[in-house]
């Protein structure tokens, strides 16, 4: 017992929890033990970075491990992507509304090189339509293409495959965002031709914080966000050419990788059953809607996140209530995403519940009474 039972978690598009129990087990191991080589020395019996990359490889669907560079989140990843990529003065980004503020702000910093960012709106559900984005590539012709797998304020999944084929037709290169998606639903990189993707372990991938990464495609070839040591290679004064050491600078998080590796080979042996956590989802939602809150329900393919707001009561004080008096842990805002707000019509932000494949039906049934209360109590 670690005092957390009381508690509700529904905050799994934040950080994911519980972790399977093998992954604390294999990080306090780690650091039992003498520390991994990584190229500098020490015992070279196992390399976790290299295990690492094969297991993710096979979640991504591609077949070249060693194109995964391994940072410390997604946000490293998107940053590594963004500034790397070998774009000049005029050219031009197409990103969606839904975009998270890790996108939105090297974005925004772009700008001030000469590089045109243009935002192309989702539909009322945070969705972007194939045929808009469509349009969009064929107005701006865009260098890179950026966009999200799925929002992490709705839930909503994009067709990557579709949008992809789209901006690639237009001769521009895909970065894809899959924080909200890897772990969760199928991922197939090479499939859809994507070109880069970024990743954190700390959410769906049920691993520790300090965890994630950017998948670069063969050929493509990025300058360092980050330069310094390789532990090889010392006497060159640029990084190294070939993947992942040109994009991997310093010394890796050894234990954190531990805990992933085990939340890995721990998710791929116990398959989340998918009738399962979605018909818990599918209960939440439902119920939300029976209450008379103001529900996003995207419809089509979703991660198990809802957005929703309580009539007549701000989203600050409903989620304090629910985690004060209720002992539910979810988030509420803008969830780092503030351009999507507009587009779904909750410009004062949402309450965001996001279950996992721990989630059960009493805790859902325990959250639509908490609900109901607050309703009819009309907040405080």
């Amino acid at each position: 017992m670690n005092g957390c039972e009381q508690y509700i978690y529904m905050n799994n598009a934040a950080t994911s929890w519980p972790k399977p129990p093998q992954v604390a087990e294999a990080m306090a191991e780690a650091v039992r033990a003498l520390p991994g080589a990584a190229n500098r020395g020490g015992l070279l019996d196992f390399d976790v970075f290299g295990e690492v990359r094969r297991e993710l490889a096979f979640l991504m669907g591609i077949s070249c491990p060693e194109q995964i560079a391994l940072g410390c989140n997604s946000t490293w990843g998107l940053n590594q992507a963004i500034f790397g990529y070998p774009l000049e003065a005029g050219d031009t980004v197409l990103y969606t509304g839904a975009e998270h503020n890790a996108i939105l702000r090297p974005l925004y910093r772009l700008e001030r090189t000469g590089i045109r960012t243009v935002e192309v709106p989702v539909n009322e559900v945070g969705r972007m339509e194939p045929a808009v984005w469509e349009r969009a590539v064929k107005e701006y012709g865009p260098r890179l293409c950026v966009f999200t797998h799925a929002s992490n304020v709705t839930g909503a999944v994009n067709d990557a495959k579709a949008l992809t084929a789209v901006s690639k037709e237009a001769g521009a290169d895909v970065l894809l965002d899959l924080s909200q998606t890897l772990g969760c639903i199928p991922v197939r990189l090479s499939e859809w031709g994507v070109d880069m993707a970024a990743f954190t372990g700390h959410k769906y991938l049920l691993g520790p914080q300090g965890t994630g990464g950017l998948y670069v495609r063969p050929g493509l070839s990025l300058t360092s966000h980050m330069v310094g040591g390789t532990g090889v290679k010392s006497d060159l004064r640029e990084m190294p050419e070939e993947m992942p050491l040109r994009l991997e600078a310093g010394t890796g998080n050894e234990p954190s990788y531990h805990g992933l590796l085990a939340a890995l080979v721990w998710a791929r042996e116990h398959p989340a059953d998918e009738t399962v956590w979605k018909a818990v989802f599918r209960k939440l939602t439902e119920g939300l809607v029976d209450l008379g809150c103001q529900v996003i329900v995207p419809g089509g393919e979703t991660t198990p996140v809802v957005s929703f707001a309580v009539p007549g009561v701000p989203a600050g004080e409903a989620a304090d209530i629910l985690t004060g008096s209720y002992d539910v842990i979810l988030r509420a805002g803008l969830h780092c995403a503030p351009d999507i707000m507009g587009d779904i019509g909750m410009a004062g932000g949402t309450l965001r519940l996001s279950l996992s494949r721990f989630t059960t039906e009493e805790e859902v049934e325990r959250v639509l009474s908490a609900v109901r209360d607050i309703k009819e109590s009309g907040g405080i």
